[in-house]
């Protein structure tokens, strides 16, 4: 079955018959029960994804997707848009943030342009999908349509295959693009039922003044989606508000899951694309592992909304997928634990509970 907006073919879902076995050979580690927290957790689902007792991690990738947005003409952000190119010439050099954990972590990094309003076609280490420079201005029109969207996640989706195909089972997601906090809100607030205010945040700064400014001008685009299209159609919003890095990343999430590989999500705009994805296939989230609770507002109730409970909560709130790749080691000490542990029989230490 293929889902119309992005022509994914559907997730399998995981097999609960399998989780039994896992929880058992977990609470059989030679520790007290339930003392290893969290980390039990993840190396459970991990097991559950990979159906098997011996899971791994192997060659893990980070692709960051670049694209502008056409309502940042409105004033919503506090970066201006050359702000994009800028930074995406920047990953190139090796100069940001997701730069230096990809290389901490061991990560490869794979860039792509599907939006920026800017030529980046002849910069090095930049992989050129151009949809357009930049998508419209929702607050009029918009921002896509649906056949830009399903390009946009298609271009995901083969980024994603050939992470696969170089043996990679676990990946995470960032996006470079200014306003893109927005677009995340107002997914938000149409997919995931909340309230528009809890949803809005200052962003990459905005003061007080600037975050009622922003407020005004996403209600004012809320109204006219109402007013235009049928709001009951919840998917109709992913292309109106959404920018082309946030739909390259929903195809990426949606493929990576058909492949069986371990999704670390990112922050409010990544939690947001977790949430348009589940909204197109509800097995996609059973392969997500959620890095952190990020300093944004509303982050922490979009985890919420996703079921969702963060390994790191240390007020990141840069994106790029930095806080996804800062949570990685605990997902490899998770794997460990399970591969590396000896048992109470193994360790002959006697199994008191």
């Amino acid at each position: 079955m293929r889902d119309k907006l992005t022509g994914h073919h559907s997730i399998r879902p995981i097999d609960e018959g399998f989780r039994a076995e896992v929880r058992r050979t977990i609470d059989n580690l030679n520790k007290p029960l339930g003392s290893m927290g969290l980390l039990e957790s993840v190396a459970e689902q991990v097991c559950m994804v990979q159906h098997t007792l011996s899971p791994r991690l192997s060659h893990p990738y980070h692709l960051l997707f670049g694209g502008d947005h056409g309502i940042e003409r409105e004033g919503v952000s506090a970066s201006p848009r050359e702000v994009t190119w800028q930074q995406m010439v920047n990953f190139t050099r090796g100069g940001g943030g997701v730069n230096m954990f990809c290389r901490q972590h061991g990560f490869e990094l794979r860039i792509t342009d599907v939006g920026v309003d800017h030529d980046l076609s002849a910069c090095s280490g930049i992989i050129d999908r151009k949809i357009a420079r930049g998508t419209d201005n929702f607050l009029y029109r918009p921002a896509m349509s649906g056949e830009q969207f399903r390009l946009a996640a298609d271009i995901g989706a083969e980024q994603a295959d050939l992470c696969y195909g170089e043996g990679c089972n676990i990946v995470s997601i960032g996006e470079m693009g200014i306003a893109n906090t927005s677009a995340a809100s107002l997914w938000m607030h149409f997919v995931g039922g909340v309230a528009l205010e809890e949803c809005i945040g200052v962003g990459s700064g905005l003061d007080a003044a600037g975050l009622q400014h922003k407020r005004r001008v996403l209600q004012q685009a809320a109204t006219t989606f109402r007013q235009t299209t049928d709001s009951d159609d919840v998917t109709a919003a992913l292309p109106y508000f959404g920018g082309f890095e946030m739909a390259a990343a929903v195809g990426a999430m949606l493929r990576a899951a058909e492949r069986g590989m371990i999704i670390i999500v990112d922050g409010f705009i990544m939690g947001a694309c977790m949430l348009a994805a589940s909204h197109l296939d509800s097995n996609v989230t059973a392969y997500a592992v959620y890095g952190h609770c990020g300093g944004e507002r509303g982050h922490r109730r979009l985890l919420g909304l996703l079921r969702a409970t963060p390994l790191l909560d240390i007020g990141l709130r840069l994106g790029e997928g930095t806080g996804a790749l800062c949570a990685y080691p605990l997902i490899d000490s998770a794997v460990r634990m399970v591969c590396e542990m000896s048992s109470f029989d193994e360790s002959a230490v006697t199994k008191y509970f």
